[in-house]
């Protein structure tokens, strides 16, 4: 049985990800400081035997390396972060501390304590909104904010870990997630789970621009199987791949499947286009594919059904 650690376990994707590791017969400890992540969000988690809940900081080192020498973990998926890029702008020394720092901590423990394999979350936010699309790992990063820069430096960090010690680190660049328990009232929420609650509320919907801007929407399922398969694989290289699935889809294009789910809703209001908005998003999964033999599986019009039937359902 494999032993891991996720950090962040109580956030959107960290609950997820937790899940998918225990169907796969995976002893599993989750840590989370719960300053973003709910703990309601592992109740299925919390049911299971294999699963042990630490409430802690992952930088906390003294804490973390009691951790490390009390389950000899096999791998670390390390989630925990400052997921708010407009937080990142007002609190940099935080920034630097939950997306720097904390992965440095954790990539030393890792070496320290023989645990082999460290799974970073990165962000499809390295790229910036200059870069030719579809986004390619090989292309040059142009980081346009002090999240995407700290994510860049963590990745190269960890790389040169990898490097220098033999330390096994998959950086994994997500694109735009959704799915059920990303909580609306997030003032970072993605805009697919504040849709969801507005239309749910009869609520009307503001597009900033002309609703053709794009996004590679990728749903949250996919993104825990690709999270656990990078922690598990026995042969799996160090490097940074994409989490996305390589198909671009409009705001429009979201508007209308919303139409159908909800008819009476009121009409969409169009805005002016908000400074530092990118235009299109899209990644290149073949990385992923190749390394892993991994693609995404849920459609977009299957998930985006999917998390409005869950919004729906708490009603």
């Amino acid at each position: 049985m494999h032993t891991v650690l996720v950090t962040g376990a109580a956030g959107f994707i960290g609950s997820h990800s937790v899940e998918w590791l225990l169907a796969r017969g995976c002893r599993v400890v989750g840590v989370d400081t719960l300053r973003t992540g709910r703990l309601e969000n592992l109740a299925v988690a919390r049911a299971s035997p294999h699963f042990a809940w630490v409430q802690a900081d992952a930088g906390d080192e003294a804490a973390m390396r009691a951790l490390f020498e009390c389950y000899r973990f096999d791998g670390v998926l390390h989630l925990a972060a400052l997921v708010s890029v407009p937080e990142s702008f007002r609190e940099p020394a935080l920034n630097y501390r939950l997306n720097l720092a904390n992965a440095d901590c954790i990539a030393r423990l890792c070496l320290e304590c023989g645990c082999k394999r460290l799974v970073f979350a990165s962000s499809a936010a390295v790229y910036g909104a200059a870069a030719t699309l579809p986004n390619h790992e090989l292309a040059l990063p142009q980081p346009q904010s002090p999240y995407a820069a700290a994510k860049l430096a963590a990745e190269t960090m960890l790389l040169g870990y990898a490097a220098s010690y033999g330390l096994e680190a998959v950086c994994l660049r997500y694109f735009n997630i959704y799915g059920p328990r990303q909580d609306p009232a997030s003032p970072y929420s993605g805009v697919l789970s504040i849709f969801t609650d507005r239309f749910r509320q009869g609520l009307p919907v503001t597009v900033y621009g002309d609703g053709e801007q794009s996004r590679d929407f990728v749903a949250v399922q996919d993104v825990a199987r690709a999270n656990g398969l990078a922690l598990l694989e026995a042969a799996m290289p160090s490097g940074c791949y994409n989490v996305c699935t390589g198909r671009a889809v409009s705001l429009n294009q979201v508007l209308a499947i919303y139409r159908e789910l909800y008819p009476a809703a009121p009409a969409t209001r169009y805005d002016e286009v908000r400074v530092g908005d990118i235009r299109h998003s899209l990644g290149d999964p073949a990385a992923l594919r190749a390394a892993l033999g991994y693609s995404a599986q849920i459609s977009f019009e299957m998930g985006l059904r999917e998390l409005a039937l869950a919004g729906d359902a708490r009603k």
